[in-house]
């Protein structure tokens, strides 16, 4: 049994007691003597059970005052001791026997060495050795005679506290307030001791009075917490490893319990003397478990539960000592109030006569929050991160944590858990202050006698500010490919030809993986661009100026986000502009280029060559020096690049990212026409609407064209996908190039690929690794020298560094076998990215460089590099040294021997000295004079000569140049790996296209039905007519299996061209599949220009250069639009950007209003794409009468999706779907059948067939008239087109498109009354 008993609650026992982190958040008045770990009421009982017990009180070296905790206070009986009293007699305990009736009882054993009380359960009984096998709380088991050992029985209860635990403190006031008089006095088991009690925290402001000076020995007590608290930390590493070298804790702990001496010294030594745990268990021992209320429906109210047990502990205390946060009195750092000009939430006033209530800690604690009150702080105290105040109820919250003892809200967790509370409070939203110790208490006690410093506590800085945008690592950042987007913007708004046109700034950053994706791009009234961006993106979080932003920018981020975090920062002063953005660009390069002996190491952009392009002035990267020479059309997206430095900044993370940064171009960056980009747009509204990304159901990706394309193996291949599904090529040559590549890895070849595949599939996400490895080279923020950290954090960096090695390797073995394919293929592109010193950088040499340098298995598993001759320098030197001075020895050694005429003269070492000079005591008279007796055996004497003193000198100085060289070789190595910092991103690179590549080549096997590669016709004549046509034409995402009974249907569909019509007017039965159709050309489209095989069994397309999607009703009511308005916002950009290569996809448009209206505003918007875009487009709807309009129209094809109609109940139809798109119109929409399958009642159904008869009826009489107007509309459509002209020219105000389009609907219904009149 391991001599510190472990804590329960997850806590390592390292951890001083509780009064020791108090102690450094408390004003310490006096010392007090400390007691027993019972209670003192319990002792006293203890002593009427026993009448010679031991005494167990020691003196307390804590300076906490006595202070009784409430819960002991309100006990009014004793523990129920059964069997012996605490501390027996010796003789008591050699007469007493146990046998099999004490099995699965309950008890507690004192350690006399710990002096302390370690709680269990007798599991069994052993009469031949009249043992029972003790099972701890904390999982250890040990065999004891029990009639030799001090022990107490206690009554087994599963209501035990731990400080306030969730959802134990839905029942912990109430039980134990109601039990008073039970038998509940072992609740306070340990914390309760006076000795331990932290309540002295319970008085922040209660010594106010006194003078802010203290005196000497109470300025040294917040140093002598932290001393011993690492004091006692090393000392249980010891203890650890010795009891591992003595073979097993078990036999050692045995040996200290039982005598109570030993070599071993207690591990957790406690101030108090007493009883060690004091700082794990924080127990309610109920006489009756089963008074507890509500614990099953506990679980459910956690948070809910939490806060009100906080309110009820805490909530009279914060309103006494922190009066200052309430909202009528608090203020901000400059003492301006809530609601006044410039009021900043984040800082705040803190009162002077809080200020001189506080002690050392506590006002270095509060001088921290009070800057960064919008901030959870992890305050490091030793190991441990410790959450104060008001953080401390969001730690109990959102991370399980539990509170300590006392009227202050106090929580931690040891620093080996720091990533995954880190993560997850980032993940909810949280901004998390680290505050790192950068000082040991050694460091700030020679500090004060050297310097004079009356400083009582160790120093610590911020080191890290960890948000949802700035995560680097953690587990659930390692299980999520998708990258975490921090985006910064910025706008201007423009007046230009009576349009009001805005003009946005974006830059965007992974700091995972270093990528920054920076440009300016114009935009329209209703942020369309930018509605794009945001939708394909889903930032995590948000950087924007204070106040500068539209409304309707403001609505477009809401509308096309996910709940991001939004940081405001004030213009130019934190929000930089670009002047100010270069200057801070330029001084970062020019320091990381004096650092740099081989000159500039950053990467300036996606294209390798570019890669030394350098402004001659700044050394700044291509894509910034070309937005540096546009002028005003590239300064607001140099702005929203300073925005983003001076919040990375904040976050120590500014340098590291752009040291290494992968600068990109925004996509929509510029002010070309489409035709100049080489991708297809896909806008917010398709992106959702197609289900590109995310499903609409719940959100996530199951059901996704992604998901369906997705077979990548790597993390940094998925990421690269989402790339390319959110922007396909448009250009034909790229495409077919493409297609190539895919073709290339199919076939023959399909089992080399999987051989590629196979061999990455443990690959880490090297893309992530790599940046953590290159931000690592240089100690800023947490990596900082001076941060003092526990954990090894040196074997982490090794180990990752390793594992970076052996990915690179891995990745460079699976291409080169990859590389065989090249025979029989002739597709360009896998030839470069196949090739050495092409797309696959020549780095042999470079990884032959690390593999000769260090055994990396050797390394990896003893956490530190012992370089190969040769390698290191400084190393290698040292050695030398080394091997000097031990040769030096030697021949001394000999030239004794050779002095005194003995060869049996050697050297020895016993216990620290080393080269002793072992002489037999008969030469002792006869040595010379110089010679130092150090020690001496029977029959030998041992010796030093000057010599020997000189040499173990200098070999103890080259021992440790040998070992500081050992430290740093790993920088070292580090450094050298970043240097070709470039040829690792474009490896990773290179493997992530070739995992997407053979992702693609997989995907069509999970089709359903016949597969094809599309042909992509060229556009090598201006007045090509654009095609889209595909025979037996699949759903890339539906199956069979998940549509139930039956299968998917396949259809035949031309769309333009030669001799065919350009739109498809849809109509059919509802639940016929109109939008399936409609979805299922729009994602084979996608497909076909990604360049993946189509479901189909053949294919011809001309490029698209645009999706336009209106489909589905739904409303965004947080940006003030209803239903109809979203759907005619949507009409109202394919109005204004649709061209002649675009392709439509119109659902159901108009019937957000009335029929009138929706058939006006639907033929309207029909009229416009078919006679003045003439696009490629499927407008399907319930409006019959448009069909009638357009039967005659050579450029409008009129289909239905087929159905067969029978009779049903009381003359209702009954349809059966047969989902084949059939040419005509379809008379009906048969809407009732639809009633009929949601359930509606028979009556119902009767009524609705019954008056849908009469509505046709009365609509058949008008129908020849309707026809005859029409004809006369459609052969003259000069008005209407005139107006369309017109309405295409007007945006002059808010909402203009719609009044617009609202103005043309009014004048089409009117023509349309006064027709029919």
């Amino acid at each position: 049994m391991a001599p510190p008993r472990r804590q329960s609650n997850g806590r390592s026992p390292l951890v001083n007691q509780q009064s020791q982190i108090t102690s450094f958040f408390t004003k310490k008045n006096s010392t007090s003597p400390s007691h027993s770990p019972s209670p003192p009421s319990l002792a006293k009982q203890a002593s009427k059970l026993n009448p010679n017990p031991k005494p167990n009180t020691s003196p307390s070296k804590s300076p906490s005052p006595t202070t009784p905790s409430p819960l002991e206070s309100r006990l009014k009986k004793p523990i129920l001791i059964i069997g012996q009293s605490p501390a027996p007699s010796p003789s008591s305990q050699t007469t007493k026997t146990f046998g099999n009736e004490v099995v699965d009882k309950r008890l507690r054993v004192y350690w006399p060495l710990d002096k302390a009380w370690y709680e269990g359960t007798v599991k069994s009984f052993d009469k031949d050795t009249g043992k029972h096998l003790i099972l701890y709380d904390d999982a250890e088991e040990e065999e004891l005679d029990l009639g030799k050992e001090k022990i107490e029985w206690v009554e087994d209860t599963s209501g035990r506290f731990k400080r306030l635990r969730r959802g134990g403190s839905l029942f912990f006031k109430k039980v134990v307030i109601e039990d008073e008089d039970e038998d509940v006095a072992e609740n306070l088991n340990e914390k309760s001791d006076d000795n331990d009690d932290d309540s002295s925290d319970e008085d922040w402001g209660g010594n106010a009075e006194k003078e802010v000076g203290e005196d000497a020995d109470e300025e040294e007590m917040d140093l002598e917490d932290e001393k011993e608290e690492e004091e006692e930390e090393l000392e249980e590493e010891a203890g650890k490893k010795m009891l591992k070298r003595k073979g097993g804790g078990k036999a050692e702990s045995n040996k200290r319990k039982a005598s109570g001496v030993g070599k071993l010294e207690s591990s957790k030594k406690s101030k108090t003397g007493a009883n060690a745990s004091g700082k794990e268990e924080f127990k309610v021992l109920l006489a009756e478990p089963e008074k507890k209320i509500g614990i099953e429906k506990a679980s459910s109210a956690f948070d809910k539960a939490l806060i009100t047990d906080g309110i009820e502990r805490f909530g009279k205390r914060e309103a006494e000592k922190l009066y200052f946060l309430g909202p009528k009195v608090r203020r901000d750092a400059n003492r301006k109030r809530p609601g006044d000009v410039n009021y900043n939430p984040k800082t705040l006033y803190l009162p002077p006569d809080f200020l001189k209530s506080l002690s050392g800690g506590q006002r270095q604690w509060w001088e921290f929050k009070s800057k960064h009150m919008d901030k959870v702080l992890f305050f490091k105290m030793g190991k441990f991160y410790e959450l104060f105040e008001m953080d401390a109820h969001i730690g109990a919250k959102e991370l399980d944590l539990q509170y300590m003892k006392g009227e202050q809200p106090h929580c931690g967790f040891p620093e080996r858990n720091f990533s995954m509370n880190v993560e997850k409070l980032a993940r909810k939203g949280y901004r998390v202050l680290v505050v790192e110790q950068t000082e040991t208490p050694e460091q700030l006690d020679l500090r004060r006698k050297e310097k004079g410093a009356k400083d009582k506590v160790v120093k610590r800085e911020i080191c890290a500010v960890v948000t949802k945008g700035t995560l680097t690592d953690g587990e659930m950042l390692s299980a999520n490919p998708d990258p975490s987007y921090l985006l910064a913007v910025t706008e201007s708004c423009q007046s230009k030809t009576n349009q009001n046109e805005r003009v946005f700034g974006v830059c965007v950053v992974d700091v995972a993986t270093s990528r920054i994706i920076i440009g300016q791009f114009e935009d329209d009234f209703e942020c369309s661009a930018l509605c794009c961006l945001l939708a394909e993106l889903r930032p995590v979080e948000i950087i924007k100026p204070t106040n500068l932003l539209s409304l309707e920018t403001e609505r477009a981020m809401l509308r096309h986000t996910r709940t991001p975090l939004v940081n405001e920062l004030v213009p130019s002063a934190e929000f930089w502009d670009a002047d100010k953005t270069v200057h801070e660009v330029k001084t970062i390069y020019k320091c990381i280029n004096d650092q740099s002996a081989t000159g500039c190491v950053n990467n300036v952009g996606t294209d390798a060559a570019n890669s030394n392009e350098y402004d001659e002035l700044g050394c700044l990267p291509a894509v910034l020096c070309s937005l540096l020479s546009a002028g005003a059309n590239g300064s607001l997206a140099l702005s929203a690049l300073g925005g983003t430095l001076y919040y990375l900044k904040q976050a120590f993370l500014d340098v590291s990212l752009l040291r290494f940064a992968k600068f990109e171009s925004l996509p929509s960056s510029g002010f070309n026409g489409i035709a100049q980009k080489p991708y297809m747009l896909l806008d917010a509204a398709a992106l959702e609407n197609l289900e590109i990304f995310e499903n609409s159901r719940n959100g996530d990706s199951s059901g996704t064209l992604y998901a369906q394309l997705n077979h990548c193996i790597t993390a940094f291949g998925k990421r690269l996908l989402r790339t390319w599904l959110a922007r396909p090529l448009y250009h034909t040559h790229l495409i077919k190039e493409r297609q190539d590549a895919v073709a290339g890895l199919k076939g023959e070849n399909l089992s080399h690929a999987l051989e590629f595949r196979k061999a990455l599939s443990r690959l880490p996400d090297m893309e992530r690794l790599l940046a953590r490895i290159f931000a690592s080279s240089e100690a800023n923020g947490r990596n900082a020298n001076k941060v003092v950290l526990y954990e090894d954090a040196a074997k982490k960096q090794l180990q990752e560094f390793i594992s970076a090695l052996r990915g690179c390797e891995l990745m460079v073995q699976a291409c080169s076998s990859l590389g065989v394919v090249l025979e029989d293929v002739e597709s360009t592109q896998l030839h470069h990215l196949l090739t050495t010193g092409k797309g696959l950088p020549n780095i042999h040499s470079i990884l032959k460089h690390f593999k000769d340098a260090f055994d990396w298995v050797d390394a990896n598993n003893s956490g530190r590099i012992i370089p190969h001759k040769g390698v290191d320098l400084e190393y290698d030197s040292a050695c030398e040294r080394v091997k000097e001075i031990e040769s030096s020895l030697t021949k001394h050694l000999k030239e004794q021997r050779k002095l005194l005429g003995d060869l049996s003269i050697a050297y020895v070492t016993v216990g620290k000295d080393a080269y002793l000079l072992q002489v037999p005591e008969s030469l002792c008279g006869s040595l010379p004079r110089d010679y130092e007796l150090r020690s001496s055996k029977k029959g030998f004497n041992r010796y030093w000569t000057p010599s020997i003193k000189k040499f173990l000198g200098e070999l103890s100085l080259a021992e440790s140049e040998k070992e500081t060289a050992l430290k740093n070789i790993l920088q070292r190595l580090i450094g050298r790996f970043c240097e070709d910092h470039n040829k690792w991103k474009q490896l990773v690179s290179t493997t992530a296209e070739l995992d997407v590549l053979i992702s693609l080549a997989i995907a069509s096997d999970f089709y359903e039905g016949p597969t094809c590669r599309p042909c992509i016709l060229g556009s090598s004549f201006s007045n090509e007519v654009p095609c889209f046509s595909a025979k037996g034409l699949g759903h890339p995402i539906l199956r069979s299996d998940s549509l139930g009974k039956g299968s998917f249907v396949p259809n035949d569909i031309t769309i333009g061209g030669s001799g065919h019509a350009s739109f498809i007017l849809l109509t059919g039965p509802n639940m016929g599949g109109k939008s399936t159709l409609l979805r299922q050309v729009c994602l084979a489209t996608i497909l076909a220009q990604v360049g993946a095989d189509v479901p189909a069994e053949h294919f011809e397309l001309s490029p698209v250069d645009r999706i336009f999607v209106r489909m589905g009703a739904k409303d965004h009511i947080m940006s003030g639009q209803s239903t109809f308005l979203t759907e005619l916002s949507e009409t109202a950009l394919m109005l204004s950007s649709a061209t002649q290569h675009s392709l439509v996809a119109l659902d159901e448009l108009g019937r957000g209003t009335s029929t009138s209206d929706g058939q006006a505003i639907a033929e309207s918007v029909l009229e416009h794409f078919v006679h003045k875009v003439q696009c490629r487009g499927m407008f399907s709807t319930h409006y019959h009468r448009l069909a009638v309009d357009y039967q005659n129209n050579s450029k409008v094809s009129l289909c239905h999706m087929g159905c067969q109609v029978g009779n049903g109940v009381e003359g209702a139809e009954e349809v059966t779907f047969l989902y084949r798109l059939t040419s005509g119109a379809c008379p009906k929409s048969y809407g009732v059948n639809v009633a009929r399958i949601a359930g509606l009642p028979d009556s119902v159904l009767k009524t609705a067939a019954s008056k849908s008869r009469e509505f046709e009826a009365e609509y058949g009489k008008h129908g020849r008239k309707r026809c005859e107007d029409s004809m006369q509309m459609q052969s003259c459509p000069g008005k209407t087109v005139a107006f369309i002209r017109e309405l295409m020219g007007l945006n002059t105000s808010e909402g203009s498109c719609m009044s617009s389009l609202i103005e043309l609907q009014q004048r089409v219904r009117n023509r349309m009354v006064v027709q029919q009149h």
